[in-house]
């Protein structure tokens, strides 16, 4: 009895977990569409603010898209799959370190052009 409802269990998380990895997978696309296109737009109208703008977007896109792999680490069934969603985590949590490092510069930059003005 209890190994049917450990498997239900287990069954159950899966599903869960799939969908949500699905859902932040999705919302990080999307951040990235909707900032991609209006970091663009602020582009095409000289704003200063917009490669920040787009940084700061993809920078929480990652954040997203960082969940979902964390979720999947909750599914993962062997050690095959460990060391491949390990290795995206890392691509992507260097990928969040150097925006933020990018952030912090563009951030500074416009500090100093504005005690400039």
């Amino acid at each position: 009895m209890f190994e049917t409802m450990e498997g239900t269990l287990e069954l159950i998380l899966h599903n869960i977990a799939g969908v949500a990895i699905i859902i932040l997978e999705f919302i990080g696309v999307f951040i990235v569409i909707w900032t991609g296109i209006k970091a663009f737009l602020m582009y095409i109208r000289k704003s200063d603010e917009a490669g920040l703008y787009l940084a700061k977007g993809l920078s929480t896109a990652l954040s997203f898209k960082m969940g979902g792999e964390i979720l999947r680490t909750v599914v993962i069934r062997d050690r095959k799959e460990l060391v491949f969603v390990a290795g995206i985590m890392l691509i992507r949590a260097a990928m969040t370190l150097l925006l933020h490092w990018e952030i912090t510069q563009e951030e500074k930059e416009h500090v100093k052009k504005a005690r400039e003005s």
